[in-house]
């Protein structure tokens, strides 16, 4: 007789599940063995730290997902053309932030002036 499944099953094999894998082909996409997989699942750990990316790629979490913390709460970012713009402000240098937001500032402080003008 096999014995009980237990009653709590782990994080990574939820998301497993969820994601339509077997242990067998969530292990051929990792590049390891499918005993590897269902000993990370019985434990409720992984133990190498260059699985972590992968792993939630594969799953579409974040590896603080993976590891079961709550997810993160998105910044409300403006989309479209000003958010991509935004977001390529973003990566650059320090001292190119710095002058972006430098012009950006002025930008909407003499708007706000002219509307305020307009306003009286």
């Amino acid at each position: 007789m096999l014995p009980a499944k237990p009653a709590s099953e782990s994080h990574l094999a939820r998301l497993r599940e969820h994601s339509g894998l077997t242990v067998r082909e969530l292990a051929r996409q990792l590049g390891t063995n499918h005993t590897t997989v269902m000993y990370w699942e019985r434990s409720g750990k992984v133990a190498k730290p260059e699985f972590l990316l992968p792993l939630s790629r594969i799953f579409g979490v974040t590896v603080e997902e993976l590891l079961g913390d709550p997810k993160p709460r998105r910044v409300a970012n403006p989309g479209g053309k000003l958010g991509q713009v935004f977001e390529a402000a973003a990566r650059l240098p320090r001292s190119k932030q710095d002058k972006v937001i430098a012009l950006l500032e002025a930008f909407v402080d003499q708007h706000a002036m002219k509307g305020e003008a307009t306003a009286s």
